[in-house]
């Protein structure tokens, strides 16, 4: 597959677009001296924005020029759109939650407009709950209806029993809970969603090296490998012992060889037991072991790179690095991404994507 262009013109111009409580203003886009949007697994995404704060007034003057607090203030609506300026794509949407202003000794003062997404409400709501006979698409909608977001989620209807929230913020409670069954959130514009990570697949892009992909470094670390992950309890109910084998092959894109097949040949095979969690059933003991055995797994062959700027280049993509030569040319999952723009560099992106499978030496 070859790389998707960033634009059908000749140039490539990618200055953000800032829209302050649903406007767009001059002033805005005039003082913008840079742009940092920084997202993860798990959800939440933040922003920076970073402006000269001088220029000219009515009647001539110069001065501060956002400091009337008409614009740029706290609890104001920021939506950021990135890419080609002629058709940008959404890549944040929240409220201004800080300000900050330098001023430097050798320059004109400047303002710092922080932001995080629609998920911040989840963040601050901590609440002890009793969770009876749920699932974790009932817990994801419940999350989404308090930070005022429309729940979209898949493969997350299993009941799961009872689960109990204890002092915990709600952000914190649903991604617990993800983590445990393997699955993944993130704020899509007014949407939460929320999948196992076998069915998370934002988009699919390729980045070949000496091209839209600047620089990149790639890990394979057989460290925390594993050959199987165990646990044993005690189902309550039952009346008996539980032991559970991990079994899962939800490992995520690419191919070649896996951590597991790889540990007989530089030690030996080797278990992890998990003995920090309490377990209810044999059900919910058996994705304990398979959502550890995956992520592990998955982080098998980490690359981090840096690429020309892209909107398309998003938490959840499945990426396809080509020109690293036959062990690390491969279809990776994007874990991170760092979109930031300056006046000195212009738009990059920067990105974390794992993959459970080394490809094989030529």
């Amino acid at each position: 597959m070859p790389e998707t262009p960033t634009t059908n013109s000749a140039t490539y111009s990618a200055i953000p677009t800032v829209k302050v409580n649903g406007q767009l203003n001059d002033k805005v886009t005039e003082q913008l001296l840079s742009m940092k949007m920084c997202e993860h697994e798990a959800g939440m995404s933040s922003l920076e924005l970073r402006f000269s704060n001088f220029g000219s007034l009515a009647g001539g003057m110069a001065d501060q020029i956002f400091e009337d607090g008409a614009i740029l203030k706290l609890g104001a609506d920021v939506i950021v759109y990135a890419g080609e300026v002629t058709s940008p794509t959404e890549i944040f949407r929240g409220k201004i939650t800080a300000l900050e202003g330098v001023f430097p000794s050798n320059g004109p003062p400047e303002l710092l407009v922080l932001a995080e997404d629609a998920l911040q409400a989840a963040r601050m709501k901590r609440r002890t709950k009793t969770w009876d006979n749920t699932t974790l698409a009932n817990i994801v909608q419940d999350v989404a209806s308090g930070a005022s977001l429309t729940p979209v989620s898949s493969g997350l209807d299993t009941n799961i029993g009872t689960e109990q929230q204890f002092n915990e913020s709600d952000l914190h409670f649903l991604r617990r809970l993800l983590a445990r069954y393997d699955a993944d959130l993130q704020v899509v514009g007014t949407e939460l969603h929320a999948a196992p990570r076998s069915q998370a697949q934002r988009s699919t892009l390729q980045l070949d090296m000496n091209s839209q992909l600047h620089e990149v470094r790639v890990l394979a670390d057989l460290a925390h490998q594993v050959s199987q992950v165990t646990t044993t309890s005690w189902d309550f109910m039952q009346g008996q012992t539980i032991s559970v084998t991990s079994s899962t092959t939800s490992l995520g894109p690419g191919s070649g060889q896996t951590g597991k097949d790889l540990l007989p040949q530089a030690w030996s095979s080797r278990s992890e037991h998990l003995a920090q969690f309490a377990t209810l059933d044999q059900s919910d003991a058996q994705a304990l072991v398979d959502a550890d055995f995956a992520q592990r797994s998955r982080r098998f062959v980490v690359a981090r790179g840096i690429a020309e700027g892209n909107p398309a280049l998003r938490v959840g993509t499945y990426l396809t690095l080509g020109g690293l030569g036959p062990r690390f040319s491969n279809t990776y999952y994007t874990t991170a991404t760092v979109h930031r723009f300056d006046t000195n560099k212009g738009y990059e992106t920067a990105f974390t994507a794992e993959c459970a499978y080394l490809g094989t030496p030529s």
